[in-house]
């Protein structure tokens, strides 16, 4: 390759040729990898004698089709994640922004219909029978809305489809952003089926599998566009692989972590890791994994420094040597999803196993503290995440102590316990008991709403993060600080944090989803309910930020105003409990139904249960919220009154009270002047002016001396 730094003609002939050998070489390395791991895994079926078979072109075509369509979504993903991140630019997008839109809409395209054929040959491989004779527009309309593979499957080309529909016509980062949430979601569905959803931990399975498919799409996708990048030698490569290269260090982190628990929870034991086909792929995965953060640690020590003096020989070389190692490593996950995993059919399951995603607790007894703190749940999303924000809130209170600077201890705490009291409300006996009494749940949903937020705001995490992280050089593309100030006051936070906003959605979601059918559907799943459990927490802390928040943000009204949106709000709080207390309606029947709980007598009795809970437990956040809220009155006040005191000492112009003694003075040094007439009348007209001078000066004489006391009182005063 060249060694030029210029972005000529030449430079991108003598690259260009070879970028799509790379690219198709990576392709097929993934399909073949994956059709060996197929192979080795046992994923073929042997046809037996007597029973249907679905043919040889759904048994090799069903992985090929899956390849092609995880390449295309991590294609179209890296596409979309240069142009709405990677690549710097303002509100409407510029010309290369625009030209790798059109390689994402292209890449969308491939994805959706190579989603439709997995579908197909889903079909036909659920059914036994070749996909020609299965194939017709009312087994494939059954197919996905009955089962859920095909739902996912579903789901997912229809994602692709609107990404490769409307991706040619986005002008703007809003929708490029748009279009990059719809990317990453549409990789979602199928991790909520396979191998995640037979797994003992049903609920850790499918989570880590989620975060899992993020990740890698994430990691082997942006590496994708960002050689592309590198190779054509773009204007803005540099800042593209700068910004990359965190990115990749956490989806590495997240790749690996969320593997790790997928790997724990379908083993039964970790001898089976040697000891299994299954168990045999799952080590070369992690070999791979290994020699790819290897690639990264070499990346950030060398390849990145020397790209600031225009050597890219170095960094594409390597890059390629990763781009081939991930297509494997996606081959083998590939060959992974059709290897049953040791064990995967022996145990059976319950009908109420398979809904929770665990075993029935015990009751809860005499002693219902007890369970509650024994019976543990792990889930990933909670377990990442809280750890995630533990880590970088002390790495930017250790940055900020490093070179000086002072952070309140109270915050630090502060902020440390709310995502202690995360993992108690998501992970302990709340968790399991959550999903069987809806009296648990209760006390669930307002630990979450209304006593977490109120300790992770107190924290000021954004105050944190705008101190500890460096500023953008001048002239250079926006960094992290600026990002976070741009969405700070952006017109998106400006609506959601407007009082009557806030207020709606932190009452009125609790109406929305309990007095309707939306409880008893987001309880069915558990991306569902992930999901019921994040807005909750995410509807708190917007409400708790208008009122007690410290972070910057768009103008709050003042003290007085934030009580009045609490006393206002709280009401409505009550009635909903009160509601919950004396409604002789069942909330979810339908869920509680499916559950077999022998030791649960009056359902009803828990709903008041339930409802009590609600009362009791909202309105102690609400005696603290107040309490801080009149301290921060307080210190508000006492912080003006010093910093007019020191003005004052000063002498600043911009003092109030000498501003005000000042305008005084001019009004009597005014009022003192003689009046001179300047112009000359006869006398019978000038008569009349002489007394109204005349009066005009009394007048003015006595407000001179008024206005003399006026100003010697103030003068005092101060």
């Amino acid at each position: 390759m060249a060694t030029e730094t210029t972005t000529g003609t030449s430079t991108r002939a003598g690259r260009l040729p070879q970028l799509p050998l790379v690219l198709a070489g990576s392709v097929g390395l993934a399909v073949a990898v994956a059709a060996v791991a197929v192979w080795a895994g046992g994923g073929t079926p042997t046809a037996i004698p007597g029973i249907p078979d679905a043919g040889a072109l759904t048994a090799w075509g069903l992985p090929v089709a899956r390849t092609l369509a995880d390449a295309a979504a991590t294609a179209t993903v890296g596409a979309l994640l240069l142009v709405a991140v990677l690549l710097p630019g303002g509100k409407k997008l510029g010309p290369a922004q625009l030209r790798y839109l059109t390689w994402a809409a292209a890449a969308a395209a491939l994805w959706a219909l190579a989603s439709a054929a997995t579908l197909a040959f889903l079909l036909s491989d659920l059914f036994a029978q070749p996909v020609p004779e299965i194939l017709s527009p009312a087994v494939l309309a059954d197919f996905v809305t009955t089962d859920a593979q095909g739902r996912s499957y579903a789901l997912m080309a229809g994602a692709a489809g609107v990404i490769a529909t409307l991706g040619v016509g986005i002008g703007t980062a809003r929708w490029a952003h748009v279009a990059l949430v719809v990317a990453l979601a549409g990789l979602l569905p199928p991790a909520f089926t396979g191998h995640s959803s037979a797994a003992g931990n049903h609920d850790a399975a499918v989570t880590s599998l989620a975060l899992h498919l993020l990740g890698v799409a994430v990691w082997v996708g942006g590496l994708v566009f960002v050689l592309i990048v590198a190779a054509r030698r773009e204007e803005q490569a540099v800042d593209a692989v700068r910004r990359f290269s965190p990115l990749a260090a956490w989806a590495l982190l997240a790749v690996a972590a969320s593997g790790l628990v997928n790997v724990a929870v379908r083993l039964p034991s970790p001898g089976d890791v040697f000891t299994s086909r299954y168990g045999l792929m799952v080590l070369a995965k992690a070999l791979a994994l290994a020699a790819l953060g290897g690639i990264g640690g070499w990346h950030r020590r060398r390849t990145l420094p020397a790209l600031k003096g225009g050597e890219w020989r170095g960094f594409v070389r390597l890059a390629v040597g990763e781009l081939l190692l991930m297509a494997a490593a996606i081959g083998l996950a590939v060959g992974l999803s059709r290897t049953p995993a040791p064990g995967a059919g022996d145990a059976s399951v319950s009908p109420t196993e398979e809904l929770l995603g665990f075993a029935m607790p015990p009751p809860l007894g005499d002693f219902p503290w007890t369970p509650l703190f024994t019976q543990w749940h792990f889930d990933p999303l909670f377990a990442f995440g809280t750890a995630a924000a533990a880590l970088l809130y002390l790495a930017g209170v250790r940055k900020l102590r490093a070179r000086g600077d002072k952070w309140p201890v109270g915050r630090t705490i502060s902020w440390l316990l709310g995502l202690a009291v995360t993992v108690l409300a998501t992970m302990s006996g709340l968790a399991v008991y959550g999903k069987v009494l809806f009296s648990v749940h209760m006390g669930q949903h307002m630990i979450l709403a209304m006593t977490v937020p109120i300790l992770l705001v107190l924290g000021a995490p954004a105050t944190l993060a705008l101190r500890a992280l460096p500023a953008a050089p001048k002239g250079e593309p926006d960094g992290p600080r600026e990002m976070l100030l741009k969405l700070l006051h952006s017109r998106y936070v400006k609506v959601l944090s407007h009082p009557a906003v806030a207020s709606v959605l932190f009452i009125g979601s609790a109406f929305a989803v309990y007095y309707s059918s939306l409880f008893e559907t987001l309880m069915r799943s558990h991306l569902g309910h992930m999901v019921m459990l994040v807005h909750f927490l995410i509807a708190g802390l917007l409400f708790f930020w208008v009122v007690i928040g410290i972070d910057p943000g768009p103008r709050r009204p003042p003290h007085l105003g934030r009580l009045f949106v609490l006393i206002l709000t709280m009401p409505f709080h009550s009635w909903f409990s009160i509601s919950l207390m004396s409604s002789t309606d069942l909330i979810g029947e339908g869920w509680w139904s499916l559950l077999d709980r022998p030791w649960v007598t009056d359902a009803m009795d828990d709903q008041y249960n339930a409802g009590a809970i609600a009362w009791a437990t909202g309105d102690i956040p609400v005696l603290i919220t107040t309490i801080i809220l009149a301290v921060q009155w307080v210190r508000s006040d006492q912080r003006e009154a010093r910093r007019v005191d020191r003005q004052i000492d000063r002498g600043d112009a911009g003092d109030p009270l000498a501003a005000y003694n000042a305008y005084l003075a001019s009004l009597h040094a005014r009022d003192r002047r003689p009046a001179h007439p300047t112009t000359t009348e006869p006398k019978a007209k000038t008569a009349p002016t002489s007394t109204s001078t005349s009066a005009s000066t009394s007048t003015s004489t006595s407000t001179s001396t008024s206005t003399s006391t006026s100003t010697s009182t103030s003068t005092e005063e101060s």
